[in-house]
């Protein structure tokens, strides 16, 4: 079961600007649908062979998962680096979990229904 809506205005709001200055987790580049906003939002990602794997916590209708899935493509902030990403889709956890290292926690509101974002590195020049 999906976060409630008001939390992601809050995080949207005050925790995601701190997240980013903070410098810790990765962050997703990602261009807004309708305005072509470059948006930068910070999330837990999990490397997968050829990607990485998502979790929206507050469902796949989230602006930044809508995003990615408009533009077919962003740009993963991790590590001081940055990838390009393709190919974005929306998987079951139970088919891409088992992909990921040994234990690796499940957050209590995902399920193994639950739709994740999953990504391919874009190895393109």
């Amino acid at each position: 079961m999906p976060l409630p809506r008001w939390l992601a205005r809050i995080n949207r709001r005050f925790l995601n600007p701190a997240e980013i200055r903070r410098g810790v987790r990765p962050v997703l580049i990602h261009v807004g649908r309708s305005s072509g906003t470059t948006y930068r939002t910070p999330l837990d990602a999990h490397p997968i062979a050829g990607g990485y794997v998502f979790i929206p916590m507050y469902g796949p209708r989230t602006d930044w998962v809508r995003n990615a899935l408009a533009a077919g493509t962003a740009r993963l902030s991790v590590g001081g680096a940055e990838v390009a990403l393709s190919s974005p889709r929306l998987v079951a956890k139970k088919d891409v979990w088992p992909l990921l290292p040994p234990g690796t926690r499940t957050p209590i509101t995902v399920s193994n229904d639950t739709k994740l974002l999953r990504m391919d590195l874009d190895l393109r020049p």
